[in-house]
């Protein structure tokens, strides 16, 4: 048994909220400059001179890189060796956002209540994901998740009848209807399978994949890369303001299902899709 105090998971929650709101993902900045090599429409290559700058500038002075800086999304994986110590565990990782965000001068943009909209102050409470693992480490991914892009996900409860075609037509259906509001270029996270809720969760868990990598099932990795030319062929570019790069990658992710269902969901990711990970 390992033991943890729960102050170290605070002090790395509010390090990772500074952190991916400053720094894009090495692999996502490397896929914007290549992307941008692709893009075709001089617009389009005026955006990404504009992305590529804002990168740099908020790299350099230490500023968010998106003035939406998120509502705090933790994915956290427990290896069911470690105890923890201290206090409250979710306390403190709602510490931690607390003063990631107000230490960190990142805007706070979330309500307590969603009809009374009432700012917290502090961008708590965050959402949380725990997942119990093998081992004695704890693996933390704080990925701040702007609602610009957010608003425009969705989810579906197919049946097991539908083609490929249909599935296909359906995420990308998805994206055009989105048009500029989710600030292309973007990254498209998507859930196929488990219930409602599992499905969604998938999509969200997708966006923290590197872009770099495909789905390890050939199946899926087909899916992906036929998903992200067609995304591509719609032509709303970079910005919305047409060209031939909408969309950065396609992630999919899949888990098993009832034999009556199908639920797909996409969750949408604009071209600063944050995230920042720490293992302790």
């Amino acid at each position: 048994m390992r033991t943890i105090d729960v102050a170290e998971l605070e002090n790395a929650v509010r390090e990772l909220c500074i952190k991916a709101n400053l720094y894009l993902p090495e692999d996502l900045e490397e896929c914007i400059k290549c992307r941008s090599k692709q893009e075709l429409s001089a617009a389009g290559k005026s955006v990404f001179d504009d992305i590529t700058e804002n990168i740099a500038v908020a790299r350099d002075e230490k500023i968010p890189i998106c003035q939406d800086t998120g509502m705090a999304v933790i994915f956290l994986e427990v290896g069911q060796e470690v105890h923890f110590t201290g206090g409250s565990l979710s306390k403190a990782l709602e510490r931690g956002v607390a003063r990631g965000y107000t230490e960190g001068r990142l805007r706070c943009s979330i309500v307590s209540d969603p009809l009374e909209r009432v700012n917290s102050g502090d961008n708590t409470p965050p959402v949380v994901h725990t997942k119990i693992v093998d081992g004695d480490k704890v693996k933390l991914v704080v990925a701040p998740k702007g609602f610009g892009s957010e608003n425009m996900s969705a989810l579906k409860m197919m049946t097991p009848s539908a083609t490929r075609e249909e599935l296909c037509s359906w995420i990308v259906d998805v994206v055009a209807k989105a048009g500029s509001n989710p600030c292309p270029p973007i990254v498209v996270g998507v859930g196929i399978g488990g219930d409602f809720e599992k499905c969604a969760y998938l999509a969200k868990k997708a966006l923290c994949r590197p872009v770099s990598e495909r789905n390890p099932k050939a199946l899926y990795a087909g899916l992906e890369e036929e998903l992200l030319q067609r995304i591509n062929a719609l032509g709303i570019g970079p910005q919305g303001f047409g060209g031939t790069v909408t969309a950065l990658a396609v992630n999919i992710e899949q888990a098993p299902t009832h034999i009556a269902g199908l639920p797909v969901s996409v969750n949408v990711g604009c071209h600063v899709t944050r995230h920042a990970e720490v293992i302790i």
